[in-house]
């Protein structure tokens, strides 16, 4: 079963720093692949997540800017313990590193 992201109609007014990514995590199964129904504390955090705002990239010893890796609409794979949960208007995001990104989810 595909994992989806919450829609939310407002617009998020966050501006990460540096080479830091604002996500909104996925939700997570519901569902086992058996079609048991899992309850909330048997529920794995979800790893995969919708990238909301991206920095502008770390600075490079030389002062130019290094390109971000993800833009805003990828989705991404990224470690179970990454980045800091936050709450913003009441949705839940997670703030990371670009480096702790595991993977781009193509298509």
């Amino acid at each position: 079963m595909a994992k989806t992201a919450k829609k939310s109609s407002k617009k998020v007014a966050f501006t990460p720093i540096e080479d830091r990514v604002l996500i909104r995590p996925l939700e997570a199964e519901t569902v086992s692949a058996g079609g048991i129904v899992l309850p909330d504390s048997a529920q794995e955090k979800p790893m995969q997540g919708e990238v909301s705002a991206v920095g502008p990239g770390r600075q490079a010893k030389d002062g130019k800017r290094l390109e971000m890796p993800v833009a805003k609409g990828d989705v991404v794979i990224y470690g179970k313990y990454a980045g800091n949960e936050i709450q913003l208007d009441g949705v839940d995001y997670k703030v990371l590193r670009a480096d702790e990104i595991l993977a781009k989810i193509d298509g």
